[in-house]
């Protein structure tokens, strides 16, 4: 005998067998019908569902394809148990009222926060005196009113000097100029000779804006941040159109602690003090988890209880890497806070802003 006469051989006895079961299924419903009962239906077509054991682990699969298809199938039924059992929280929440127990606070980073010693009660004497007597006090008591130099490293490109423009539009009374290789050591004394009271320095590495150092004039303090995430008015959905000349609200957010505080008197310096609520422009310098988030919105009342915002655009994140007292200075700065890595990193809870 041939291998293909084996083969139609096994297929028609598998055909066979098939016939076979099918009429005694057929006969077992005949009978369950003249007896009065209702005959169970099965279907063949669909498979039957798998049911997870409760110790499944997706590593023991050697497939990827199905490892990965399996993993998916997953998290789809843990959802669809979390959405569940989260309807069913909400039908007995409404069952009993006013009688329900009070929502379970979740627990966060922000929330689960090592308390630092530093932090700033507003209504404290002694901080009170250090803002009458600081560097940004002669802002605040409305003796100065506040004039931004822009700068860049040497050689900046094209991102980087829009991102410039970009921010002279932010800032009011804010002025762009390029250094052609000039240093700092000689920037910052003409700056105070021409009445400058801050000097913004861009820094780029690859074509990309990194580094933001921003110098309190003429006594300091400066700061220097590492920059991430730009984003330019072109690169931004649903952004509105170019900002007006108005000067802009602020909004400071979470900055808490003593040197959460100077960096905060340190940016609301930089606006003039009396915002122009006509142009509706917010500057928003928000912290969280010690990364201060920059947005700029145009808002509208829609009505008494809606406001609608939009974004204007650029969009960046800072990062603190040191404070220095005085003007900047490479070699002889006093730093009053640097950012160490490996040490102040230990801990995800721990923040210093």
């Amino acid at each position: 005998m041939d291998a293909e006469e084996v083969c139609l051989g096994s297929q028609e006895k598998s055909k066979k067998k098939k016939k076979g079961q099918k009429k005694q299924k057929h006969k077992q419903n005949k009978l369950q019908e003249e007896k009065g009962e209702e005959p169970k239906v099965e279907n063949d077509d669909k498979p039957p569902e798998t049911a997870f054991p409760p110790a499944f682990s997706v590593s023991v699969i050697k497939n990827k394809q199905r490892r990965h298809f399996m993993f998916l199938k997953y998290k789809l039924e843990k959802r669809k148990e979390k959405l569940a059992l989260k309807k069913k929280r909400k039908k007995e929440r409404e069952a009993l009222g006013d009688k329900a127990p009070p929502k379970p606070v979740p627990k966060t980073i922000e929330n689960q926060r090592v308390f630092d010693e530093t932090t700033v009660d507003p209504e404290d004497e002694e901080v009170a005196f250090d803002e009458g007597t600081d560097e940004f006090s002669a802002y605040f008591n409305r003796l100065t009113n506040p004039k931004v130099l822009i700068t860049t490293s040497d050689r900046p490109r094209g991102r980087t000097v829009r991102f410039c423009e970009q921010l002279a539009s932010v800032i009011p009374d804010s002025h762009v100029y390029y250094r052609r290789g000039l240093a700092l050591k000689k920037v910052i004394p003409q700056c105070v000779a021409r009445g400058f009271t801050y000097l913004l320095v861009i820094n780029e590495d690859r074509k990309v804006p990194n580094g933001f150092l921003l110098s309190h004039l003429p006594d300091g303090p400066t700061a220097h941040f590492k920059v991430s995430s730009v984003r330019l008015r072109k690169e931004m959905k649903r952004r509105g159109k170019d900002p007006s000349e108005h000067s802009p609200e602020v909004i400071l957010n979470n900055f808490s602690t003593r040197l959460g505080h100077t960096i905060g008197r340190m940016f609301a310096a930089l606006f003039p003090h009396d915002p122009q609520f006509v142009g509706r422009q917010v500057a928003t310098f928000h912290n969280q988890r010690d990364f201060i988030f920059f947005r700029f919105h145009r808002y509208i009342f829609k009505n008494e209880k809606r406001v609608g915002i939009q974004e204007l655009g650029p969009r960046f994140t800072l990062k603190l890497r040191s404070l220095q007292k005085g003007t900047f200075d490479s070699k002889f700065g006093e730093y009053e806070w640097v950012h160490k890595r490996h040490e102040m990193d230990s801990s995800r809870r721990k923040f210093h802003l």
